[in-house]
């Protein structure tokens, strides 16, 4: 268990800064002005320039990648129910996202900040694991029905 809990750290970092990387342009093409936006200006402000922002920015996406990978074993643990499962790998990512999320500027630094951003989060949570709740139930349906042949 501790070498998979490694091997997800490692490889989910360098998943985190591609992603974040990935968010960032896509960021800048939305805002569409021809100039690339790799952080908020408030983290420019927090860590004096451009540079230890966007150094600040990718450790904290890989940090969160790897926080994203390792969680995932939770999953794997069959013993344990989906309830079980889905609430503790819920309470790991907020204890990884939260710090990050509030570190980097991505919420307000508000009251209202933090709410809204969990709330987005939590809505975003549900429905990506609504939708694997029901591909997998399809999944399950399809095994079940063949094995039944």
């Amino acid at each position: 268990m501790k070498k998979q809990l490694i091997k997800r750290g490692c490889s989910g970092f360098i998943i985190g800064v591609a992603i974040g990387f990935i968010i960032s342009l896509l960021i800048s093409i939305g805002i569409g002005d021809g100039s690339f936006y790799p952080v908020r200006p408030e983290l420019i402000d927090k860590m004096g320039n451009e540079l230890n922002a966007v150094l600040f920015q990718t450790a904290l996406c890989g940090v969160l990648g790897s926080g994203f990978s390792m969680a995932a074993l939770v999953w794997e643990m069959d013993a344990w129910s989906l309830a079980k499962q889905t609430g503790v790998y819920f309470a790991i990512i907020c204890a990884v996202m939260f710090p990050v999320a509030y570190s980097a500027n991505w919420m307000h630094h508000s009251l209202a900040g933090v709410l809204s951003y969990f709330g987005i989060f939590v809505l975003i949570f549900a429905l990506a694991w609504g939708v694997q709740y029901a591909l997998w139930k399809g999944k399950i349906k399809r095994m079940n029905d063949t094995v039944k042949k």
